[in-house]
């Protein structure tokens, strides 16, 4: 599966020809015959303007995954009394990203095999900008609903297929363009949070411009990738693997005519992902750092607020939780691939999310800075989660299903937990119970992480 973006392998080739032969007296494929490809299959050297322009892509579209997200979590309100939405439909609404980025995150191994990842990444960019430009205007529920899916099936490809990306071109620098990625991930997300309600009062305060606005930076998204659509196969640094070990094999044939040359390509086979413990141990880990940073988002400048905090006051702690995520973003993926096991860095995120429960629980208005940070430290679990994505796979293949695998069944693990927060608060009147929810679900966060850090592939889980 996913053979055109995973390494060939060598096989070796015995003579089948009958002894005694002269074929047979003459036929030795040796280390001499090992010839490099013919002149036709010459494999082009990196070209330095197609990885700067994966570079620029990369931090686009890191930078649209968001928004469509978050600039409707700052209107939500308006957006309700404009299209007349009852308080369940709202509700729905909220649980729509984490369910589009299940449902559609598992097509995109199979489109990029199809299409190239870079084309289906292009196709997402354009489904993002046509979403966005499109809801606004639909004028009904229903048509809100849709433009936002479109929105979002654009953002679930595109989740599942950059770690694909940056094994693919970067081999050596997953860590750091993993970083980087997540930084303007996290950049994006807390800026359409932050610039979407101003943005809106300076264009003259209808919500439908302020949600509209987002579909530039979608649009310009889009440019990058152009030049790319039609390069379906491996990237240069994998091109250059490939050749190493093609298996272009000349045989020589003394006496029998010229050098008959044998092409040895051999399929990587299928990876039966569901067989690896440490892809499990992934998806949990993915799906509950997920919930964390959903019930982070919908629910904690509530409680802020209920604590007696003013509104504008609440959502600057929020951004606060929302911007830690830039710097860490970066430093903690460098720091990851650098350790032979990430488990460590598991439990000092999960550490600093028990604490920030427990100053919510006990002083949430006296301390409110320190959980903001506290709990913007923990939610930097999602660009660990992706750079472990690169480092449990080998192949370009291998990290493609697992990123599939993972994103998919840890948003269908996320869907519930915001949900029930939200049950949870209206039926004890407090946060005390959703409180202990949270802490329930860190514990087992920390445990699968630790699971899911140590050092071993899906590749040869799922072979045994």
């Amino acid at each position: 599966m996913m053979g055109g973006m995973a390494s060939e392998e060598t096989r070796t080739l015995k003579s089948t020809t009958p002894p005694g032969s002269a074929t047979a007296r003459g036929s030795a494929i040796t280390r001499d015959s090992v010839a490099a490809p013919e002149e036709g299959a010459a494999v082009p050297a990196t070209r330095a303007w197609a990885v700067r322009l994966v570079v620029v892509g990369i931090v686009l579209s890191a930078l649209n995954l968001r928004p469509a997200i978050t600039s409707l979590g700052a209107l939500l309100e308006e957006v309700r009394d404009g299209l007349g939405m009852s308080g369940s439909m709202a509700g729905l609404l909220t649980s729509v990203p984490p369910l589009c980025f299940a449902v559609f995150g598992v097509m995109a191994p199979r489109l990029a095999r199809r299409f190239g990842a870079g084309a289906v990444v292009c196709a997402g960019m354009v489904a993002i900008a046509a979403g966005l430009l499109i809801r606004p205007y639909t004028g009904s529920t229903a048509g809100f609903l849709a433009a936002s899916a479109l929105a979002l099936m654009g953002i679930a490809v595109s989740n599942v297929l950059m770690p694909v990306i940056v094994k693919r071109w970067f081999p050596d620098r997953v860590g750091s363009m993993t970083g980087l990625y997540s930084m303007a991930l996290a950049l994006g997300t807390a800026a359409a949070a932050a610039v979407t309600v101003p943005v809106t009062e300076a264009l003259g305060g209808g919500w439908q411009s302020g949600l509209t606005v987002w579909a530039g930076l979608a649009s310009a998204a889009v440019l990058p990738w152009i030049p790319l659509v039609r390069d379906r196969g491996a990237a240069p640094a994998e091109r250059e693997a490939a050749q190493r070990v093609s298996g272009h094999v000349h045989a020589r044939v003394d006496g029998a005519g010229p050098v008959r040359q044998v092409h040895a390509r051999v399929e990587p086979p299928t990876l039966r992902i569901t067989r690896s413990r440490t892809a499990w141990a992934l998806a949990v880990f993915f799906g509950l750092q997920a919930t964390a940073a959903y019930i982070t988002m919908g629910w904690m400048a509530q409680i802020f607020r209920d604590a007696g905090v003013s509104a504008g006051t609440a959502g600057l702690l929020l951004a606060v939780t929302m911007v830690m995520g830039v710097p860490l973003a970066f430093v903690i993926p460098r720091v990851a691939t650098r350790l032979p096991h990430q488990g460590p860095i598991v439990i000092a995120l999960g550490v600093c999310g028990l604490a920030g429960y427990a100053g919510l629980y006990l002083a949430p208005a006296a301390g409110a800075w320190a959980w903001a940070v506290l709990l913007g430290v923990s939610n930097c679990a999602f660009p660990l989660a992706l750079t472990m994505v690169g480092m449990r796979a080998r192949t370009g293949a291998g990290v493609a299903q697992l990123s599939a695998f993972a994103q998919s069944t840890g948003y269908l693990i996320s869907i519930p937990g915001p949900l029930l927060v939200g049950v949870l608060y209206q039926h004890s009147g407090g946060w005390g119970l959703p409180i202990a929810l949270m802490v329930g679900l860190m514990v087992p966060q920390m445990a699968v992480g630790v699971l899911a850090g140590r050092d071993r592939t899906v590749e040869d889980e799922a072979a045994r």
